[in-house]
């Protein structure tokens, strides 16, 4: 693995030299570096590809939805079928994100 090492450490060496390296997007600016404390390295990494991507994880899309829902139930009357249909869509959205407050507030 040390040669490995030595080797990519004297293609960078010889990068810069050459000047390879100038000019990149993004050169002189500050590295993003998002402090996540609570979060492993691993899924650090997946969050920021997802990001990079434009995407969001799955928990996060799923609780956007809760709310969404819950603001659509909030503006319909209680009693309307089409309310109930959105509780149940909610309920199954609390159920799989492990949620065990009451679904509409």
């Amino acid at each position: 693995m040390l040669f490995f090492e030595i080797l990519a450490e004297q293609k960078i060496r010889d990068a810069i030299a050459n000047g390879d390296l100038d000019d990149l997007p993004g050169a002189g600016q500050p590295l993003d570096l998002v402090d996540e404390p609570f979060v492993s390295p691993e899924q650090r990494m997946v969050n920021h590809i997802l990001k990079r991507a434009g995407l969001v994880p799955s928990e996060v899309s799923m609780r956007q939805a809760v709310a969404r829902l819950r603001e659509e139930i909030r503006q319909l009357p209680a009693d309307q079928a089409a309310a109930q249909a959105k509780r149940r869509e909610l309920s199954y959205l609390l159920v799989q994100l492990g949620e065990t407050r009451c679904p509409v507030e």
